[in-house]
């Protein structure tokens, strides 16, 4: 309604609100390093191409004549944290290649919307700077490129400064201990990590641990050889070699709070996550952007939610654009959406005012989506697959289908 006030004074909003035009707008402004990085994916975009599709896969059905007071309640709990909306953003690194505020514009705007932010270990801004602008009131949670067990020093100093700057949750990330396999990336010759300054390797060019050891191999600080530096520290966290099972022991006595582990593709793995007792997993494939060829992550959710939901919480990400596809990821079982690519897109059409506006976008999105659908709140009694339809059953084998 504020917008369409403002337009009585022929005012329009800055940036548009088709959230399918945002990548295109976005792309047109970036450099051919930036759009590679954020845009391109694994291989032959076939598996962020699944992501995308398998959204259209499921429609939504409304309800109709259904009576309540005011709009849909959007808030959640996670962790014991109230959210507003089950929505948090993706950590993503290296937002200054798409901002020169990169993170500190992006965590800003999340205080402001009151939505999680995810600190990326490929970051190109501290973690003490993240924390202090996000502010005291601001919900943050840390994500981890996990160094080889030789590296252990590090890791634990990163889970400390992250813990002292009051991120309350780990994401591990369990797809990336080496890039992928990045076309787009590597027609233009760019891997952030390797060059000479501090986007996406801020971190440890701040850690402690890492300052000694490379004074001590080298006899200079880090920023006297930051072309020696900051490739040293891609390898420290992109090991090129897989953690197991038991390691997670070693986060667990080191991280005092909820461990979620990103990056789950499979029942069996959603289910050795639960037995070795951590707190949360993320369906994720990395939005299409490590491995090429794979299966969608929406589609593989609500097998994983049959086999562990309401034992362990379960987030989502990879090809979410929109609030109705945040509203049919939850309705399929997620208790809370990351969102990646849109607000990076936003961060590159207006810095911090663009994710502000991504973020309204979609949480304004999702409360008419739901209110129009007749659903009262995003918890499970109102908010389920009962929801949902497959369009392909519309069509197919009509006597069987059911619309509630």
């Amino acid at each position: 309604m504020q917008t369409y006030t403002r337009g009585l004074d022929f005012e329009r909003p800055p940036l548009t609100f088709q959230a399918d035009k945002w990548e295109e707008l976005a792309c047109s402004r970036m450099s051919a390093d930036s759009k590679g990085y954020v845009y391109g994916s694994a291989g032959a975009h076939e598996t962020t191409n699944k992501n995308r599709a398998a959204f259209k896969k499921w429609s939504i059905v409304p309800n109709r004549l259904v009576k309540y007071d005011g709009f849909p309640d959007l808030s959640t709990e996670i962790f014991g944290e109230k959210l507003v909306a089950p929505i948090a953003m993706a950590p993503v690194g290296v937002l200054k290649i798409f901002n020169p505020d990169g993170e500190i514009a992006a965590t800003r705007a999340a205080a402001k919307e009151a939505i999680p932010y995810i600190l990326s270990t490929a970051s190109a801004t501290s973690i003490e700077d993240v924390a202090k602008a996000n502010g005291e009131d601001g919900q943050r949670w840390y994500q981890l490129y996990w160094p080889s067990r030789e590296h252990d020093d590090i890791t634990i100093s990163l889970l400390q400064r992250a813990k002292k700057s009051g991120f309350s949750a780990l994401f591990v990330t369990l797809d990336t201990y080496i890039l992928g396999w990045r076309p787009a990336d590597m027609d233009n010759g760019y891997n952030p990590f390797m060059r000479a300054d501090r986007i996406g390797v801020a971190l440890g060019m701040t850690d402690p641990v890492f300052r000694q050891q490379f004074k001590e191999r080298h006899g200079v600080e880090v920023e006297e050889k930051m072309d020696t530096a900051a490739p040293e520290w891609m390898r420290t966290i992109f090991p090129g070699e897989n953690h197991c099972w038991e390691d997670i022991k070693f986060l667990q006595q080191h991280w005092d709070g909820p461990i979620i582990l990103k990056g789950i593709q499979t029942i069996a793995d959603a289910q050795k996550a639960l037995e070795v007792g951590v707190q949360g997993i993320v369906v994720s494939n990395h939005g299409g952007r490590q491995q090429d060829g794979g299966n969608s992550s929406l589609g593989v959710l609500p097998h994983i939610v049959d086999a562990v939901g309401g034992k362990m919480t379960v987030f989502f990400d990879s090809g979410i654009q929109s609030g109705a596809d945040i509203a049919k990821a939850v309705a399929l079982g997620a208790d809370c959406v990351l969102v990646g690519r849109p607000y990076v897109y936003g961060l590159a059409l207006g810095g911090e005012k663009g994710v502000e506006h991504v973020l309204k976008s979609l949480v304004g999105e999702l409360e008419l989506t739901l209110h129009l659908s007749g659903v009262k709140s995003v918890g499970k009694k109102d908010l389920n697959r009962g929801l949902l339809v497959r369009e392909d059953d519309l069509f197919n084998n009509v006597k069987g289908v059911g619309l509630h």
